[in-house]
């Protein structure tokens, strides 16, 4: 086990980057305070390396990420059917570099209570500022956080949504950095949009955070939902670089929930569960 890091932490398998855009022979990385160089041969066989180790690093390829670990995961990479379905607009979004812990980035994706005064008139505007009630559970037999039944009222849903609706929400935590929003989508009232948010903490307290959209949308450009969602999350890494403390407390009562935050209550005490640490202020029980 690597000094500071916690068991939980260390074996999961983490984003790396966006696949299509590793370039031909070596780059740097970096996991969980370790440093790695990445070797892509011309063939586009990769490998990757760790500091102060000779075997490469295991690897996975799927949803068109290279993912990683530094220890040994018990499960693989969590299904998610609907990046095989082959009308979904598969859009990467990039990388985001922010200097929080990956816990509070997970977190802030869950919250939302911020809506309204974080990404105003669009994901929400005032007087529309409550948070219904909705239902969180931790599903033992997949080890997942769900919260199902959530709704909010949005001016603008989705880059393709051309009027305001009340969004229809399911929010599934798959890993400590791993999580996954199911919403309305505009174009088929009958299916979710799916967005991920996967987090690559760097360091405790410095993360990068690669959003997916997995899309029922046939009228906007790549580009357009790139910049939609990339002006979303740059909103939520001013938030999230001003929180303290940095790292996610998980003492009891060092922050005061309120019922909106029933998701994170369940996130909370699910990662004391596990005895995650890493990115949190607190020896999690």
């Amino acid at each position: 086990m690597q000094i500071g890091i916690d068991q939980a932490s260390l074996n999961q398998w983490y984003v790396l980057d966006t696949e299509a855009v590793i370039p031909v022979g070596r780059s740097q990385n970096r996991l969980l305070g370790t440093d790695l160089t990445v070797v892509r041969q011309a063939d586009g066989a990769i490998e990757v390396f760790a500091e102060g180790r000779a075997e490469p690093l295991p690897l996975r390829h799927r949803f068109g990420f290279l993912w990683a670990t530094l220890g040994q995961p018990e499960r693989e990479i969590f299904p998610l059917p609907e990046a095989d379905e082959p009308d979904r607009r598969y859009v990467p979004c990039g990388v985001v570099t922010v200097k929080a812990s990956g816990l509070r980035i997970v977190e802030n994706f869950l919250d939302m209570a911020h809506f309204p005064f974080v990404h105003t008139d669009v994901l929400g505007a005032e007087p529309h500022t409550e948070v219904q009630s909705y239902d969180v559970e931790i599903r033992r037999e997949e080890d997942e956080v769900w919260a199902t039944n959530c709704t909010f009222f949005q001016p603008q849903a989705a880059l393709s949504a051309q009027d305001g609706i009340t969004t229809q929400y399911m929010y599934r935590v798959m890993t400590p950095f791993t999580t996954i929003l199911y919403k309305t989508c505009p174009n088929a009232t009958n299916r979710w949009d799916v967005i991920g948010l996967f987090v690559q903490p760097l360091d405790p307290g410095r993360c990068r955070a690669h959003p997916i959209m997995y899309l029922i949308d046939d009228v906007s450009t790549t580009t357009e939902l790139i910049h939609f969602q990339q002006m979303i999350f740059l909103q939520d890494r001013i938030i999230l670089e001003n929180q303290r403390p940095v790292l996610l407390p998980l003492e009891p009562r060092k922050e005061i929930p309120t019922r909106a935050d029933a998701s994170s209550i369940a996130y909370r005490r699910w990662l004391k569960e596990k005895g995650v640490t890493y990115g949190a202020t607190t020896v999690a029980a």
